[in-house]
This record gives structure tokens, sequence and C-alpha cells, in this order.
């Protein structure tokens, strides 16, 4: 399968060139990377730490999406929304792993999908979508208990909480059949009174070169339940977003999960 990485020059794009060039059912077709970035010209192997591969970074995906059949994106949701517009163009899979996304995006994107078959999460980890999963059969089985979402991050990490965070929030509010935007509590200082029934709460922690750890809390009377993922290395999300865009080609066009890469949509 021939593939594009948007955000070569990212630490998540030399992540999916390794992944891509140390599997013998892949070809890196081409490497893209933002106008005016410093990596344009370079050799997206040697970007990688890896040796020459002849591909060199360009800032121009139209070529690129051209001759391929899918692109593996984890950059912005503008960049993202723009390159869900030439795959749709091209009819090739879209796996994105940015978050962020507003509601105009996801239109956007959904808007997209009709064409070209995109895979989103808020985390390609496949151990992540399966504890999201989890999550929500938990939260259904146990709805008198609080829910709390613990997440920490390396030091450089912009958005809070993540988007995995969020994922699992979603999780949870769907297994208690509830909207998360009504239910989310993000920040707590002060004198904040008693917790308010039926809330899930975030906590985020920032520091170091944390890859990703999270937690679920389910807090009863006299127990407590804790579901938790830690990712040590950034292989995990390249591998998943690379068995997303194996499953997703030959698809119909569609807006597609992790969890229906896994298979996993109905647990």
């Amino acid at each position: 399968m021939k593939l594009v990485v948007v955000g070569a020059g990212g630490r998540m794009g030399g992540a999916l060139i390794r992944a891509i060039l140390s599997s013998p059912d892949l070809t890196l077709s081409a490497a893209v990377e933002r106008a005016g970035s410093s990596v344009l010209g370079r050799d997206a192997g040697t970007l990688a730490g890896l040796p020459d591969t002849g591909v060199k970074v360009t800032a121009d995906p139209l070529p690129a999406f051209a001759g391929a059949e899918g692109v593996l994106d984890f950059t912005s949701p503008a960049a993202s929304v723009e390159f869900a517009a030439l795959a749709a163009q091209a009819r090739i899979v879209h796996v994105i792993g940015t978050t962020g996304f507003s509601d105009e995006d996801i239109r956007k994107l959904d808007a997209a999908a009709r064409h070209a078959v995109i895979v989103r999460s808020g985390n390609m980890s496949l151990g992540v979508n399966l504890l999201a999963a989890l999550v929500r059969k938990a939260a259904a089985a146990l709805p008198d208990f609080d829910i709390e979402i613990l997440e920490m991050h390396h030091r450089h990490k912009v958005d809070a909480p993540s988007g995995t965070a969020l994922l699992l929030g979603e999780a949870a509010a769907a297994g208690r059949h509830v909207p998360l935007a009504a239910k989310a509590v993000r920040t707590r200082d002060g004198h904040t009174g008693a917790r308010e029934e039926g809330t899930i709460g975030f906590a985020t922690l920032r520091g170091g070169s944390v890859v990703g750890e999270h937690s679920v809390i389910l807090a009863g009377p006299g127990e407590r339940l804790e579901l938790s993922h830690k990712a040590e290395d950034r292989a995990i999300f390249a591998n998943g977003a690379i068995r997303a865009a194996l499953w997703g080609r030959g698809r119909m066009p569609g807006h597609y999960s992790m969890a229906d890469v896994l298979g996993i949509a109905d647990l």
C-alpha cells in the first residue's frame, strides 16, 4: 500500500515514516510538510534517522495524494480539514490522528467522507481504543459511581485535556447516555462545594517527557475501579495508524473510528 505522511518533520511524522519503511507491505510514496519548513527538500528517510529513501519532503500535497492509496495525518485541525478535501478528490484512505476539531471541522470531515475513507481517532493506540470500549461498558454497568479522568503528558503538549482524555470522556458519557458537554467538569479551584452527581471530571498533568498516561477512575461507596493505559513509545500510534490505513483500503467511503477498525464498535 502506497502511503503519504503529512507533517513529516514532526515527532509523529518521523515515527510514521519509520513504521512504513519497516513494513514489507507498505511503500512511502511521499512526505509532506508545510510551506517554509526547514525540512523541505530533505530525504524522508534521513529525516527519520534512517538511510536515504529517494523520497524528498515536499510542500505540495496534491501530486503526493494523487499517487498514493492513503495518507497518515497527525497535524493540526485546519491542516487536516484541507487534507481531507484533497483525499476526497483522490478517493484515498485518510487516517487522522489529529485532535482539537471544532463542530464545523467535523462537518467538513463528514462531507469529505462521502468520497474518501476517513478513519479518525483521538488516539490511534490499539490499547487505548479497547480501553474506551471498556470504559463505556463500565460506566453503563456502574451508573451510581463517580467518574474521574486523569491524564499526563510531556511538558511540550499544548492542548488540555488531551484528545485521548476527551475520547475516554465521550466513552463514559455514551455509557451513561448523556452528552459529555453537559456533564464535563474540567477545572476545580477554591470552594467548589460537593461534587455534582453524574458529572465526569478531568484532571491534567504536564511534565518531563511522558508520552501519555490515562486513567479512568470509577469511585463508588467503599470501592474504586481504575482502568489505565500507559504509552511508552510513539510507535504504538504509528502502528495503529497503519493498521487503520490497511483496514480502510477498498472499503466504502465513510467516517470511521478505530473501534470500527478493531471490530469493537458494539462491545
